[in-house]
């Protein structure tokens, strides 16, 4: 187990932009910048003994920043914060006092505003080798910021298993009720080749799906996926019976007890043997095939289009805050937020 640690060069308000390096003694390896926690790298050895990365990225971190690519921000390998998915007309109520956010995607607030956790420089206030490659990063956001009451402190650690399990595990306090739906956006591809996931192989343990309007936005309604294309519960590829003008990007109700770490997908890709299960303590798992990707000059200088990845973001229901039957996503000053997910890798 090793932890690296590299200087890039790059200052965002006054402090430099590391990356930190987590190595297994599989030789796995994932990098990770403390500016928004950006998964750059998650590389590990496929069927074919072929050292893989399997999240899209850049090879430079200046091209995270870049105009041509901010343009178009699909928010690749980052933190979402204060509140993931999106919240409608920006707008929430918390002991009879209206908040108002910026509304960035049409009327409605998407992935906490308009410079959300993802941009963020993060403190390393913590690095370790035993038992396994660890890293833990610190954020203050304070009241205010993008409009949301209270100070909150956030706490998120990364450790790389040797059995190739990434682990995240989060924890915030606040000063005063606030919204926090925390998730990270890693881009996946597990073809060696990367390209269109379409004849990924994905299993999803969620009897339900959570209804959107016309921009995605989760209405609190529940629907079944029985006799629908978004059935997971069998394994399938994703463009078995995909809508091919839109590909998936809903949020599904894990079937489970709620708080506890369960497995809540799994999806796999032939030529490379390799499979990414996701284990979670959150509700629900937005699953998303990258509809709207279109970056240039990713790595290795490749572009990529619409469907060359897919997201599993855990989280709690999108736009819960709205939405009393849904669970609670206010933090109170007397609680401690808490979350785990983990990425597993396995190869056949």
């Amino acid at each position: 187990m090793k932890v690296k640690q590299i200087n890039t060069g790059n200052f965002i308000d006054k402090k430099e932009v590391i990356a930190v390096e987590l190595s297994n003694d599989k030789g796995s390896l994932v990098k990770i910048f403390n500016y928004g926690t950006i998964i750059n790298r998650f590389i590990v050895r496929n069927a074919n003994g072929e050292q893989q990365d399997i999240v899209l990225g850049f090879d430079k971190f200046e091209d995270y920043i870049s105009p041509d690519y901010l343009a178009n921000y699909p928010y690749f390998g980052a933190i979402i914060g204060r509140y993931a998915n999106r919240i409608k007309n920006g707008k929430f109520e918390i002991d009879g006092v209206d908040y108002q956010l910026a509304q960035t995607n049409g009327n409605d607030c998407l992935h906490g505003g308009k410079i959300g956790f993802d941009k963020k420089m993060w403190d390393i206030i913590s690095v370790g080798e035993e038992p396994h490659a660890s890293v833990t990063f610190q954020y203050f956001s304070l009241d205010g910021e993008e409009n949301f009451p209270g100070d909150l402190a956030i706490q998120l650690t990364f450790e790389l298993t040797n059995n190739d399990e990434l682990i995240l595990t989060y924890q915030a306090d606040t000063d005063e009720a606030t919204p926090i739906n925390l998730t990270h956006h890693s881009y996946f591809n597990l073809s060696p080749t990367g390209g269109n996931v379409g004849k990924h192989i994905h299993q999803m343990n969620a009897s339900n799906y959570l209804e959107q309007d016309d921009n995605y936005v989760v209405t609190g309604k529940l629907i079944p996926v029985e006799n629908t294309a978004h059935d997971f519960r069998k394994e399938k590829a994703f463009n078995t019976n995909w809508d091919v003008t839109e590909g998936y990007d809903q949020t599904f109700v894990l079937d489970k007890e709620y708080g506890t770490l369960t497995l809540a997908s799994k999806t796999s890709e032939t030529n490379s043997g390799l499979s990414l299960l996701v284990y979670t303590t959150e509700p629900v798992a937005h699953l998303y095939t990258a509809k709207y990707l279109n970056v240039k000059n990713g790595k290795g200088g490749k572009d990529y289009n619409e469907y060359d990845a897919f997201c599993v973001e855990t989280q709690h229901h999108p736009n819960g805050i709205n939405i009393p039957h849904f669970p609670s996503t206010i933090l109170m000053p007397e609680e401690i937020y808490t979350q785990t997910t983990i990425y597993k890798v396995l190869t056949k």
